[in-house]
């Protein structure tokens, strides 16, 4: 099948590796890029070798040198023109995110819509990078703390969101004065030489050193590798399995490096007899059918009164009865397919092992017949939240129906897991609301009251606790993460007194 936005993009049938103001003369093998939509292959990528890796991040530390001496809200200009040529190719690059991962065109096209979005936010922060005066305890001293430019900013991104999470980091850390090397999954490389033509003549224009955004596209075994062990990359931003991000985390701090690790969530929603059920209902859906289940965000369990249990679990097979599955290209599908064979297979032996455990499928979870495409219906399975399948990350559309009784019993239920990236609860109890929100209550980075676990604004940090990594992107102060801190004493008179009153020599 021929997909015109592919030409629109500067997508080749065979693609460049390597992007450091220019395309690279790749020399690594050939990647295959196949769509979970069919099957079919929709592009190929000669990918990095080391050789090319090296010539991009040589190239990556030269365009620090002059990017970081450049004023801070001038790069938020181009930025700021980055933004723009977004919004011109937002049809365009959603049509191929719903492509190259699977989740619906709404999604792809709301996942443009969040870069353009932190362009925005990002350019608002290229005039706020503040630091702080402080008095000091000798006279004639003054004291101050400065926030410098730090240097390449390595972001390894995840299939499930192949361009935002690049502009989550990438936006933030060009206005901060950083340069990017950008090593996307994969499984979704095309997304990201998309992004880079997009914005080659933004960057061109403006004249930009060559090598401010960089790409490499490589397997974690290569390139990646590469990149966590090299001492010029002073920080890592990844997003993945929880697996994947102590790896990484292990092999960063050997070298002393930086890290903002984005990992697994196991994320649940209380529902207490207090609940507009119906809201409670339409969030759940999004929640845990949205991209088939691939988000970090997606609802996994759902811990509702034991008086209501029924009644809920009632509606929500009602709800996913509703669910049109099938292309996501086409208009009214609500879940596209899994992003490849191995998703399905790991969504399979999960529903197995929540049998074997003593679990029950109250609806779904069967792969569908479909030559090529990796599609299957939802599920919904009552379970205990000690099994070791729920304590577990399946990335798929599978959702955990665990009872309580007691409030109290909902907040251990809802913590009693290894992961702690977002949480919600339905109620209109502001006792039970307020609880939730205090420091006994949610224990994960985003907590949230009468909203779903899934679709957080880029106005506040995103990020979670625990196995989910601790790391923080977008929002509020995150930009202090790309930057490096300084502290500064200037003695504007003729004595030179010690701290802590010290005297020496005296």
């Amino acid at each position: 099948m021929s997909y015109d936005f592919l030409q629109k993009l500067g997508i080749n049938d065979i693609n460049s590796g390597a992007y450091c103001g220019e395309w690279l003369e790749t020399s690594g093998t050939v990647l295959e890029v196949k769509t979970p939509i069919d099957g079919s292959v929709i592009g190929k990528v000669k990918q990095a070798s080391a050789e090319d890796y090296e010539k991009v991040i040589q190239k990556a530390g030269d365009a620090f040198k002059v990017w970081r001496t450049i004023p801070a809200p001038k790069r938020g200009e181009v930025v700021r023109q980055i933004g723009h040529a977004l919004r011109e190719y937002k049809e365009d690059l959603g049509a191929l995110v719903t492509l190259e991962m699977g989740k619906i065109k709404a999604e792809g096209l709301g996942e443009v819509q969040e870069m353009i979005d932190m362009a925005d936010f990002a350019v608002g922060q290229s005039r706020m990078l503040y630091g702080l005066t402080m008095k000091s305890e000798r006279s004639q001293h003054f004291m101050m703390e400065q926030w410098h430019p730090l240097g390449i900013v390595g972001v390894i991104s995840a299939f499930n969101f192949p361009v935002a999470v690049w502009s989550w980091n990438t936006f933030l850390a060009l206005v901060c004065g950083d340069s990017t090397v950008w090593k996307p999954a994969s499984k979704t490389p095309l997304t990201a030489i998309a992004c880079m033509n997009i914005i080659h003549d933004v960057l061109k224009r403006n004249d930009c050193p060559d090598g401010i955004c960089s790409l490499v596209i490589g397997s974690g075994r290569e390139v990646g590798e590469l990149m966590v062990n090299d001492p010029r990359v002073p920080l890592i931003s990844a997003t993945g399995s929880t697996p994947m991000g102590q790896k990484l985390a292990a092999k960063v701090s050997a070298r002393l490096g930086r890290t903002i690790l984005e990992l697994g969530g196991n994320n649940a929603i209380i529902v207490t007899p207090a609940a507009d059920m119906e809201m409670a209902v339409r969030a759940i859906l999004f929640g845990a059918v949205g991209t088939a289940g691939q988000r970090c965000t997606s609802t996994r369990r759902i811990i509702v009164h034991e008086s209501i249990e029924q009644e809920l679990v009632d509606k929500l097979v009602a709800a996913y009865k509703q669910v049109t599955i099938g292309n996501p290209l086409e208009e009214g599908t609500l879940m596209g397919p899994l992003v490849a064979d191995y998703a399905v297979d790991d969504m399979m032996a999960a529903i197995e092992r929540i049998k074997a455990e003593g679990g029950e499928i109250v609806y779904g979870g069967e792969k569908l017949d479909h030559p090529g495409g990796c599609y299957v219906t939802p599920c919904i399975a009552r379970a205990k939240n000690e099994f070791e399948i729920v304590q577990e990350e399946t990335f798929a559309p599978i959702l955990y129906i665990i009872k309580y009784s007691d409030f109290d019993e909902a907040l251990a239920l809802h913590n009693g897991v290894p992961q702690g990236l977002s949480s919600a609860i339905f109620t209109n109890d502001v006792r039970e609301a307020h609880k939730f929100l205090s420091e006994v209550g949610s224990d994960c980075g985003i907590a949230n009251v009468n909203i779903g676990t899934s679709g957080a604004e880029i106005g506040g940090a995103f990020g979670g606790e625990k196995d989910t990594g601790g790391g923080r992107e977008s929002g509020s102060d995150a930009w202090k993460a790309y930057m490096r801190r300084q502290t500064n004493t200037l003695n504007w008179g003729t004595e030179l007194p010690l701290a802590q009153g010290i005297k020496f020599g005296e």
